[in-house]
């Protein structure tokens, strides 16, 4: 019985502690992305998410009030903290993400408290915590992209915060009328882990690795030339409907996949020359080269930890992926021109297969013409719908996702949350805050980040005025581990009802056994790429008639006028199509306005109203030529521009009029603004 406890005594103390230093190192070893976790762990995220999202049978479950929502407020030394975290170790936040509207925002106070100390180990403002110099000053803090306004990013920070029994963050405003928002995500290991908690003295002995690790991921350093690896060759010129496979024998690991592509239609290869390969007699990768390697079907330059590629079509890919027995690579060429694969190689090395060692895979497929007004709940007048990016059985690792897509509106298309259900749960673990949110920047913005090693925006052109857009976020220590089964779900919450192409991929690790239940689309892969409106909606007839032109007739209270000028944050675009916007000031509940138009045509046309949204705008009932149309909250943060779907009106020869009334105030407001820019009709 001695013998025995000495044994197990001698096993807990040859587990080494989880440190800044393990937690660092871990990051950048790529062999520890395919291997089962040692020591275990849960990875799950506390967020500013709208506390109304309980059940998809609720009508909050697409609640999109993501911002200043804490798990309770408390007053510590005559200062008010906003709890944005709680939770009890052994554990470690492994990436902390922010974003903020409202002046003075980022000056608020950001704290972390260990381990029940009073006193906080981290301190300061919100920028300099998450993407300044205040922890750690370089790529693991990084506000993204450096080519958006610095107000407009979303901070980021990736060094991890380890804490041995508890770790609480808060949050002092320091200026009334802010919107905060927050995703933090966060490991649990299992009672009795040894972990070494983050200080200020644990950071300065840490500074030297640190250094190095930010160089390597900076760099992208991976230490691949140094390996004694083997090379298959995988070159090939493949006609259409032609493909080439390839085998290797053995237990080994792949550590790079590279290749050059040429086709006279680059853009179409990239989407229908597909990568699929079997480990061990199960197929787990079936994804078009493009949306694989990270930039969808644009020819584009990119650098991440896992991916690198160029605009001449180059690409690489350093995911290891491991294998018992044997490996079959296939490249497909599913379009209806020849391509041609140069320079192409499979790089791998000898591998001692544990039962830790789990298959890579990656899954993928088009929401070919997905209408973002069908089959969806309803959510502040507009319309919201759950896709799903995997749905993975089995014990495994999530480790990654991306989604590329054709905008064919003039207005932002992610304002969707993550959603992760984790073994089974009932409610994720993950609920995020916005699809840019989840990609770790802000705001929509359309500007590109390819040199972080963990996310990228290679292309944001269709963000806002529509067009293409392709997002990655590749996981490190935000891998998120399961036991039966992960469900990833990421809603597509457009402010526009319209058609649009939208293709999502996922990155995991399975062991032997795990199933993934996305299977291959071909169809998708063949489907013509879309880059414009034009490339999936066929001209038709259309109607715009711009506000400020309209004749107002009846008011019961307030004032109307043409309001122009106004331009969009950090820009010189106009706000307003036209310039201009009819303007109505001073609505109290049940006040309306009513305002006609003229027309030579007679009969029944779809509508779209483009209406503006602002902190002083509040909720409106609208009707045409006397039926009710649409109920559209219009209070927001900021001052932007919504469209807003209202299906099939009867337009008819001569007058016709639209009443807006007042239906709700804006919170703290005695009256309301309202602003409408433009009408569309069309069938």
């Amino acid at each position: 019985m001695l013998m025995a406890l000495l044994l197990a005594a001698g096993g807990t103390m040859a587990q080494k502690a989880v440190s800044i230093e393990t937690l660092l190192r871990e990051m950048v070893d790529r062999d520890a992305r395919a291997q089962y976790p040692d020591p275990a762990f849960s990875c799950r995220q506390f967020s500013s998410y709208d506390r109304a999202t309980t059940t998809p049978d609720q009508p909050g479950w697409f609640g999109n009030a993501d911002f200043n929502q804490y798990l309770r407020v408390e007053i510590r030394d005559g200062r008010t903290e906003s709890v944005m975290m709680d939770a009890d170790g052994p554990g470690a936040i492994v990436r902390f993400w922010m974003t903020f509207a409202g002046a003075g925002a980022p000056e608020g106070i950001l704290r972390i408290y260990i381990d029940d100390d009073p006193t906080p180990v981290v301190e300061g403002p919100a920028w300099d915590v998450l993407s300044g110099k205040l922890i750690v000053d370089g790529v693991l803090a990084a506000g993204v992209s450096k080519l958006t306004p610095r107000e407009q990013r979303g901070h980021n920070l990736f060094f991890p915060i380890p804490y041995a029994r508890r770790c609480k963050v808060t949050y002092e405003a320091r200026a009334e009328g802010l919107a905060v928002f927050y995703n933090i995500n966060y490991r649990t290991y299992a009672a009795g882990t040894p972990v070494v908690s983050f200080s200020q003295a644990q950071l300065r002995r840490n500074a030297a690795l640190t250094a190095k690790v930010q160089r390597q991921l900076e760099r992208k350093e991976r230490g691949i030339e140094r390996m004694k690896l083997s090379r298959l060759a995988l070159d090939a010129s493949l006609a259409p409907g032609e493909r080439r496979s390839v085998r290797i024998v053995g237990s080994h690991a792949i550590e790079a996949l590279n290749l050059r592509l040429k086709a006279a239609h680059m853009e179409q290869a990239l989407r229908s020359t597909v990568l699929e390969i079997a480990f061990d007699g199960r197929r787990t990768v079936w994804a078009p080269l493009g949306d694989f390697f990270c930039i969808g079907y644009r020819p584009l330059y990119s650098s991440t930890w896992y991916t690198q590629t160029s605009a001449d079509g180059d690409l690489g890919c350093y995911w290891v992926m491991p294998f018992r027995d044997s490996c079959t690579i296939t490249l497909h060429n599913l379009g209806e021109q020849p391509v041609e694969l140069a320079d192409a190689s499979a790089s791998y090395k000898k591998w001692n297969w544990t039962d830790r060692s789990m298959h890579f895979g990656a899954s993928w497929r088009q929401l070919t013409h997905i209408d973002t007004g069908a089959r969806m709940q309803e959510a502040d007048g507009l319309f919201a719908q759950d896709i799903n990016f995997a749905t993975l059985r089995g014990r495994g690792v999530y480790v990654g996702d991306g989604v590329v897509l054709c905008n064919t509106a003039s207005t932002w298309w992610g304002e969707g949350d993550e959603k992760v259900f984790v073994d089974g749960e009932t409610h994720p673990s993950h609920i995020g805050t916005g699809t840019e949110d989840y990609y770790c920047y802000a705001w929509g913005r359309p500007e590109p980040f390819t040199g972080h090693p963990f996310v990228s925006q290679a292309d944001g052109s269709g963000n806002l005025v529509g067009g293409y857009a392709v997002n990655t976020r590749l996981r490190a220590l935000d891998e998120i581990p399961f036991t039966t089964g992960l469900k990833f779900d990421l809603e597509l919450w457009h402010w526009a009802h319209t058609v649009m192409n939208y293709a999502p991929i996922s990155f995991w690790y399975l062991t032997p056994g795990g199933e993934s239940a996305i299977e291959p689309d071909v169809a998708g892969a063949r489907e013509p790429v879309a880059f414009t409106r034009a490339d999936i909606y066929p001209p038709r007839l259309k109607l715009y008639i711009e506000c400020e032109d309209m004749t107002v007739e009846t008011i019961t209270d307030g004032y109307a006028e043409i309001q122009s000028g106004l331009r969009r944050e950090n820009s010189d675009v106009p706000m307003w199509s036209g310039g201009s916007q009819l303007y109505w000031n001073g609505a109290k509940t049940g006040d309306a306005l009513t305002a006609s138009i003229e027309s030579d045509y007679d009969g029944s046309l779809k509508m779209l109203l483009l209406l503006t949204v602002a902190p002083d705008y509040g909720t409106f009932d609208i009707s045409f030529n006397g039926k009710a149309v649409a109920h559209v909250d219009l209070n927001y943060p900021r001052i932007a521009t919504r469209e807003i779907a209202l299906g099939e009106v009867e337009l008819r020869q001569g007058r016709n009029t639209i009443t807006v009334r007042s239906a709700r105030l804006p919170e703290g407001r005695s009256v309301s603004c309202f602003g409408l820019d433009r009408i569309t009709l069309y069938r």
